[in-house]
Parts: C-alpha cells; structure tokens; sequence
C-alpha cells in the first residue's frame, strides 16, 4: 500500500528557526515574520490538524518537550518511519538538537497502539558523521519496494546501504540543486510520490544522467509526472503527500502555499483525483524551512485493536 489513512503529528511548544540547520537548509527564509512566533506556529498546526482530520484522516498528536529546546519537533517524520510490515525505524539526523527530537515515550506509545515486529535504529551512523533524516531524505516506493534520494550532507549512501540492506528497498541516488546551485537539502521538497502522480522538480536535477534515470524510474513504476519549475518548488508544491480517507479515498496533504503555486492544468489534475487538506502554514514553511508533509509521519502499522 502507498498510502496511509493514520498520520503522527507532533505540535510545537518551542518552534522556531534552527540556527544549527541554516547552513544546509536554504528553504529556511532570513526576514520572515518573527512576531508571535509561537503562537502563530500553533494556531497553523491547529489549522491543519483540523483539515487532515476534516477529510477523515486519523491524526495522532504528539507534544513537545518544551524542556528539550527542539525547534524542529514539528516535522517528525525526519526521525522516524513506521513500514507496514511492522518495522519501526528511528534516523541519524544531522543536527545535534534535532537529535533529541527522537524520542522513546512516542516510541512506547507506539507499540501499544500497533502492531511493532520489530525496531531498527540506525542512529549509531551519526558518530560517523553520516545520516539518512528519514522521508525527509527517503521517498519511498512502497508497491516496487523503491526509495529516491538526493545526495546532501543529511543523507548519505552509506547509511542508505544499511537501510537497503535491513529493509530491501532499493535506492535510486541523484544529485538536485536549487537554482542558486545549492545542493536540495532534502528529498521531499523536491519529490513526491503517491499512487498515480508524481509531482517533482526535474529542474532541479542538472545531470542529464541523472534526470533521465530517475524518469525512467518514475514512468517504469506506472507514476504520472508533474513536473514543476523552480518557483513552484520554492513554495513547497513537491512538499506534498498523499493519503487516504477510511474508505480508501484518496486525499492530498499540503499547504496552501503549494496549492496557490500550482497551475491551473496542475490542480485540475490533482482535484479530480483527491480530495484537498490544505494547512496555511507559512509560518513553519518561512522559519523551518520544511512545510506540509515533513509534519507527517505517515503510520502503516496495523493497529493493534484489529486483533481484539
């Protein structure tokens, strides 16, 4: 199954610009509205907590630990990956204070609500100074067992060969630049994939090499392309997810922002398939420098009162 109908959200209580992450993510804007910064990070959360579960999609929420000073506890799915054969992962993550995003009451809570097999923890790679941040770095083809990633200093191969190794999806590696020629921090803000669409910057992959295997991937795989332009990715509209309702409906997951940039074609496309949650989190976007599925951590777990 592509698609999750249950999601693990994780509402801030000390939002704000990471310093420590500036340096990689260029998605992180200098002169964003630093008024109420709390609070309007909240009242956004809120917003979309309320239009994911508007289009029936079960939304567990977490709270942050205001006493663990995490600012980017807002985008949990860097962190950890819940597979639908009862695996569990938890990620090196790159920054020190986002490392401490990970955290064993979450996992715990969990294991009795889900059916856990197992739990693998792949953190150990940091004292190597090497990381894999999750479906932040890993765009995941569950039907062909497949995962795109884009090289950056937050995710590195060779973590990429331990997940292979423990999991058998199979990575397809390229490098993506933004159009000042900085390496794209993430993956998922420049991919998507869902059942039908995906929706990717091929600008942003430079290397004809590169560009042409990853379409072939995409096309092989039975995905239609959306291929937006650079302006469009800067407003988050490959930072998006796919999900689907209790009746297995499909539902698309992203902020206002990215549905805005979108184009006419593009959206009547996407409409017609999916039902819309739209979150106006331009907050999380401007400072964080992640938006509307980096706050998902899409859980394909069986729940464990289907056993009762």
């Amino acid at each position: 199954m592509q698609t999750a109908n249950t999601v693990i959200m994780v509402r801030p209580t000390a939002f704000n610009a990471n310093e420590e992450t500036r340096e990689s993510n260029a998605f992180q804007k200098d002169g964003a509205d630093m008024s109420n910064v709390s609070s309007q990070a909240l009242q956004a959360f809120d917003a979309y907590v309320a239009a994911l579960r508007a289009a029936d999609i079960d939304v567990q929420v977490f709270v942050d630990l205001p006493e663990q000073q995490t600012p980017d506890a807002v985008f949990p799915n860097n962190w950890l990956a819940l597979l639908a054969d009862g695996t569990l992962i938890t990620f090196p993550m790159e920054a020190l204070n986002r490392r401490r995003e990970r955290r064993q009451d979450i996992i715990a809570q969990i294991q009795r609500d889900f059916v856990v097999h197992r739990c693998l923890d792949l953190s150990a790679h940091e004292r190597a100074g090497q990381y894999l941040e999750g479906t932040g770095s890993l765009i995941l083809d569950h039907q062909h067992k497949l995962a795109y990633a884009c090289l950056s200093s937050r995710s590195s191969p060779e973590v990429g060969q331990a997940f292979t190794s423990l999991t058998g999806y199979r990575i397809i590696w390229f490098a993506a630049r933004d159009r000042y020629q900085r390496a794209i921090y993430h993956t998922n803000v420049m991919l998507s994939i869902g059942q039908r669409f995906a929706i990717v910057c091929l600008q942003a992959v430079a290397s004809p090499q590169d560009r042409q295997r990853l379409i072939a991937a995409l096309t092989d795989s039975g995905k239609t392309i959306i291929d937006v332009t650079y302006r469009q990715m800067e407003s988050f509209a490959c930072n998006v997810l796919e999900l689907c309702d209790t009746q297995g409906r499909p539902v698309y997951a992203m902020s206002t922002r990215a549905w805005q940039a979108f184009d006419g074609e593009q959206q009547r496309l996407i409409a017609d398939y999916a039902r819309l949650a739209l979150g106006p989190v331009d907050i999380i976007e401007d400072l964080g420098g992640g938006g509307a599925r980096c706050m998902l951590c899409e859980v394909f777990l069986q729940k464990r009162h289907a056993y009762c």
